[in-house]
């Protein structure tokens, strides 16, 4: 069993862990006093490189890299923007950041901005989490008093603003484009690129979108160097991740691992394995938009490039076991009518093809499906992928591509005898 290294959760299992008194004297705040004026915003750019931390968003690119796109110097002013919309179904960890620990987020949020240059910064929260922006606000209302956000900010000349904003509740607003879009006050509809944010973002100005995880590991990485959080991790993916492990298991819950920790692992000793000890049927390994694995593909190390070449993606580190005796069918019409709803309708195969798929799935489903609508439901997802200027068709059909090959048998079950095989009654 891997080692728990603790770096982002060190403090939750204290009850006054939200405090700055807390933070501070747990080391908070001692990356800033070590860069700030006193380190060139460019080696912090490249240390950040060099610890081959990856956004834990869902995409998986090299943090280091996406800041050195913003040019240097910039003509306009630069923005950073926090991504606290966390969105996708199965993922719970970046809440957990922002209310039990919201000043190591704010410290991240400072070293970023100093090493971007920007002086302004936003964090955007999802609608629903009164509780995440209420953490915020005091936190950042103690940092202020603090010195280490405002004008001159202990002494280095660097000035920054932070302010948290409130979403509008919607999933496409976590796509970077979408979230720039509402912050702005408008629809969260993404919009084409090029240009990239890097370039035109926020305002018309340069702007980089992080992902809240992401920019809560910055302050230890350069603390402790590049290379110590390089080696806790696995190949080009470096340091712990957050997993949110939901479904079947009998300790459910946020774990911190070191990137590459092998899933069956993190099932069957971290959560406790599956509850009653029922064999395991399937597993969403990155979120609900991530290919499924059967039970015998978990041998598999959790990171960005093992799942990549396993047919999976790392996406958001939301993993949901399902035990047997889970209709697969269900499941996937329960995954379809959430992106068919989540959907902003500005692509036709976005908007035409996840409606279109989630009532084929709830045909069958209903025990009303035919033979060809499992065709039509594979010819439906391929119709969506790639073709649209976000990825959230993608997100409906890679699931559905992926049900289609491991499940096949249960869905050509449910057509050929009218019912759910699985379960004696489907579910309302």
């Amino acid at each position: 069993m891997k080692k728990v290294i603790k770096i982002l959760t060190q403090n939750f299992d204290r009850d006054d862990s939200h405090t700055l008194e807390t933070y501070t004297k747990t080391g908070g705040y001692q990356a800033v006093r070590k860069v700030l004026g006193k380190i060139a915003p460019e080696s912090v750019i490249e240390e950040v490189k060099r610890s081959n931390l990856r956004g834990l968003g869902g995409a998986g690119f090299p943090t280091g890299m996406k800041w050195s796109f913003i040019s240097k110097p910039p003509k306009k002013p630069v923005y950073l923007l926090i991504n606290g919309d966390e969105g996708e179904p199965g993922t719970f960890k970046d809440r957990t950041i922002m209310t039990r620990d919201p000043h190591r987020l704010i410290e991240g949020v400072l070293l970023a901005s100093y090493a971007l240059g920007a002086h302004a910064a936003y964090i955007y929260v999802r609608g629903e989490f009164t509780f995440c922006m209420e953490a915020l606000g005091k936190a950042i209302e103690e940092a202020k008093e603090a010195g280490y956000l405002g004008k001159n900010i202990l002494k280095s000349g660097f000035d920054l603003d932070v302010y948290v904003h409130p979403g509008a509740g919607a999933y496409i607003c976590g796509e970077e484009t979408a979230l720039i879009e509402s912050l702005e006050g408008k629809p969260g509809r993404p919009r084409n690129k090029p240009p990239f944010p890097a370039v035109v973002g926020v305002f018309g100005c340069p702007t980089i979108v992080n992902n809240v995880e992401t920019i809560a590991h910055v302050p230890q990485i350069l603390l402790n160097g590049a290379d110590w959080f390089a080696k806790i991790g696995s190949d080009r993916n470096g340091g712990t991740r957050l997993f949110s492990v939901s479904g079947h298991v009998k300790r459910p819950g946020v774990y911190e691992l070191p990137m590459g920790t092998p899933l069956r692992e993190i099932l069957y000793e971290h959560a406790g394995g599956i509850i009653g000890d029922i064999p395991l049927k399937g597993v969403i390994p990155g979120g609900s938009s991530a290919p499924i694995l059967r039970p015998e593909e978990i041998d598999v190390g959790m990171d960005f490039d093992q799942l990549a070449k396993i047919g999976s993606m790392g996406g958001s580190g939301g993993i949901i076991a399902m035990a047997e005796g889970t209709c697969m069918v269900w499941a996937l019409h329960n995954l379809a009518r959430f992106y068919a709803h989540e959907s902003c309708g500005q692509c036709s195969p976005c908007r035409e093809g996840t409606g279109w798929a989630e009532k084929v799935l709830r045909r069958i489903e209903g025990g009303h499906g035919t033979a060809s609508d499992i065709e039509l439901l594979e010819k439906i997802a391929k119709g969506m992928s790639a073709r649209t200027i976000c990825p959230l068709a993608d997100a409906c059909a890679l699931p559905i591509l992926s049900y289609l090959q491991k499940y096949r048998d249960e869905f050509e079950a449910h057509v050929r005898e009218k019912r759910c095989p699985v379960r004696p009654k489907r579910a309302a």
